[in-house]
C-alpha cells in the first residue's frame, strides 16, 4: 500500500512538474494555421508562471519575449511578412520547447452566424449541396493555400477562455465538413488574389443575433430575457449570449481581416430591431477585437414559405437598412439563388454564388480590385405616367439582363391591394411596371414576399435587390 502510494504521489509530482513547463496553446493557435500578413498578430496561451515566454518565427528568424503572468497566461504580439506559399514554423519556450509547423501567411476572415453559414459542403439531412461532390474531389487543388477552422458549438453562461477549433488543410476527407459558403468565398479570394486564405467558421444553426452579444447589452432589450439562457424551455440554439461567451469570446485575440455573416431566419418577426441590434453587434464585434472598422459583409436571407405573411420580405428589408447603420459594410442578395421546388427548405442548395458574391464586395471593397461589380441594381425612385410606373435604379449602368418575361413585381393603387405586374426595360435603363387591373398606381413591389424568386440582374448577374416603394 506503501508503494502504491509513493507511486501516486510521483506519478502526480511529475504531472504538476510536466504541466508547469509545458506552454499550452488554444485550439485555435496551432499547426496548419494562417496568420494575417502584414500586420502584428496575436499568439496567446498558458505556460509556467513568471517564465519568460520566447517565440522564434522562421521567416525572419527574430526571437521576441513577454514574461508570463502569476496565473500562467500570456499574450504577445509578433510581426508578420507579406504573405507566402511557404510554410513557416513558430517555436515556442518556456523552458520546454513547442514547435508549431506548417503555418501559412495570407489572408484571413471570421464567419459567422446560422445554418446557412454553418451548413458543410457535406450538407445536411435532405438538403444537399450544389456541386458538393466535385467541389470536395478537388479540394485538395487548394492544399497549398487554403486552411479552414470549425469551432465547434459551446453554450456558456460566462464568458469563456478557450473553445474547439482545429485548423485544417483544404483535401476531400477535411473539406466535406467547411463551411460551403466559406469555402466557396475563400477559393475566390485564392484564385483572385493568389495568396493563401484561412477561414474561422464560428457558426450555431438557428442562432439569433442576441445569441452573439453579451449580458451587458442584453440587459438593454426589454423583449429578450436573460433567464433563458440557464433555463430548460425553448431549443438551446435560441437562447441569449451563450454563443457570444461559449464561441466568440474565446478567439477575439486572434488577428482577422474581416467578418462574413449569413444569419437572419431566427429573428423573423423582429424586424423592426434587426438592423439596430445587429449594428449593435459589429460596433462590439469590432471593439473587442480591437482592429479598427473591420470589413462586415453579410448575405440576404433566401426566400422561404414562412406562411401566410411578409415577415421574410420585412426582415429582408431590415437587413438592407442594416448597410446604412453599419460602416464599411455590405450586403450581397440571394434572391434569385433559390429554386420552386426549394420554397419550404430553409437551406437552399446554392452556396456557391453566395460565398462568390460575398467575395466580390470583399474583392472590391477591402482589396480595392477593379472592374468587378459587387451588388445588384438597388431601387431609387418612383414616377408616376399615363397609368404606369418608372422605377429608377442605381448599380445597373448597362441596363438589365433582360427587358421582358420579368417576373416578382406587383403594383397596387389607393386601395393597397397588389396584382401581378407586366415589367420591361426602356432603353433609358428603367423598369416600366403596369397592370390592367390597377389605373392609377401608387406604389410597386419587387419580390417583396416570403417566396418570390427573381430573375431579374444587372449586366453582370448580379440581382435587384427586394424593394417596396410603400411603407404599408
Amino acid at each position: 500500500m506503501m508503494k502504491r502510494k509513493l507511486f501516486f504521489a510521483a506519478t502526480l509530482l511529475l504531472g504538476i512538474l510536466g504541466g508547469q513547463a509545458k506552454v499550452v496553446l488554444p485550439d485555435i493557435v496551432g499547426n496548419n494555421m494562417v496568420l494575417q500578413q502584414n500586420t502584428k498578430v496575436k499568439l496567446w496561451g498558458k505556460a509556467k508562471a513568471h517564465a519568460t515566454l520566447s517565440v522564434k518565427t522562421s521567416w525572419n528568424s527574430e526571437t521576441y519575449t513577454t514574461k508570463v503572468e502569476t496565473d500562467g497566461k500570456w499574450i504577445i504580439s509578433i510581426p508578420t511578412p507579406k504573405a507566402s506559399f511557404t510554410p513557416q514554423t513558430i517555436k515556442l519556450s518556456d523552458g520546454e520547447v513547442m514547435e508549431l509547423t506548417n503555418i501559412l501567411i495570407g489572408e484571413v476572415w471570421f464567419c459567422s452566424g446560422q445554418s446557412n453559414m454553418e451548413m458543410p459542403l457535406n450538407g445536411f439531412t435532405n438538403c444537399p449541396i450544389l456541386g458538393a461532390n466535385e467541389t470536395i474531389a478537388m479540394a485538395s487543388k487548394y492544399k497549398a493555400g487554403i486552411r479552414v477552422a470549425t469551432i465547434a458549438k459551446k453554450a456558456a453562461l460566462t464568458p469563456q477562455e478557450s473553445c474547439e477549433g482545429k485548423w485544417m488543410e483544404s483535401t476531400p476527407e477535411n473539406a466535406q465538413w467547411f463551411s460551403a459558403t466559406a469555402f466557396h468565398f475563400a477559393t475566390t479570394l485564392f484564385q483572385t488574389l493568389n495568396i493563401p486564405v484561412g477561414i474561422i467558421n464560428c457558426s450555431w444553426g438557428g442562432s439569433t443575433v442576441e445569441g452573439w452579444l453579451p449580458k451587458e447589452i442584453l440587459n438593454n432589450y426589454s423583449d429578450i430575457d436573460i433567464k433563458q439562457a440557464s433555463g430548460n424551455e425553448g431549443p438551446e440554439y435560441m437562447k441569449p449570449m451563450i454563443m457570444y461567451n461559449g464561441m466568440l469570446k474565446p478567439l477575439q485575440n486572434y488577428t482577422i481581416k474581416g467578418f462574413l455573416w449569413y444569419q437572419g431566419e431566427s429573428n423573423l418577426g423582429k424586424h423592426n430591431t434587426y438592423a439596430q441590434r445587429l449594428a449593435t453587434m459589429v460596433n462590439l464585434w469590432r471593439e473587442e477585437w480591437g482592429l479598427g472598422t473591420l470589413p462586415f459583409y453579410f448575405a440576404e436571407i433566401a426566400p422561404y414559405e414562412y406562411g401566410d405573411n411578409i415577415l421574410g420580405a420585412l426582415l429582408r428589408e431590415a437587413q438592407f437598412k442594416a448597410q446604412e447603420l453599419i460602416p464599411s459594410s455590405g450586403m450581397i442578395s440571394t434572391n434569385d439563388l433559390v429554386e420552386p421546388f426549394e420554397a419550404r427548405n430553409i437551406h437552399p442548395r446554392n452556396k456557391t454564388t453566395v460565398g462568390k458574391r460575398l467575395c466580390y464586395l470583399a474583392l472590391t471593397r477591402t482589396y480595392g480590385v477593379k472592374g468587378i461589380v459587387d451588388q445588384g441594381p438597388i431601387y431609387q425612385s418612383m414616377e408616376i405616367k399615363d397609368g404606369k410606373a418608372i422605377i429608377r435604379f442605381s448599380n445597373a449602368p448597362e441596363g438589365f439582363s433582360r427587358m421582358n418575361g420579368i417576373e416578382g413585381f406587383e403594383v397596387a393603387g389607393a386601395n393597397k391591394v397588389f396584382y401581378p405586374a407586366v415589367a420591361e426595360v426602356d432603353w433609358n435603363k428603367h423598369i416600366i411596371v403596369s397592370s390592367d387591373q390597377v389605373p392609377q398606381p401608387v406604389a410597386v413591389r419587387y419580390a417583396f414576399k416570403n417566396f418570390q424568386p427573381g430573375n431579374l440582374h444587372n449586366h453582370r448577374e448580379q440581382p435587384v435587390f427586394p424593394f417596396r416603394t410603400d411603407n404599408w
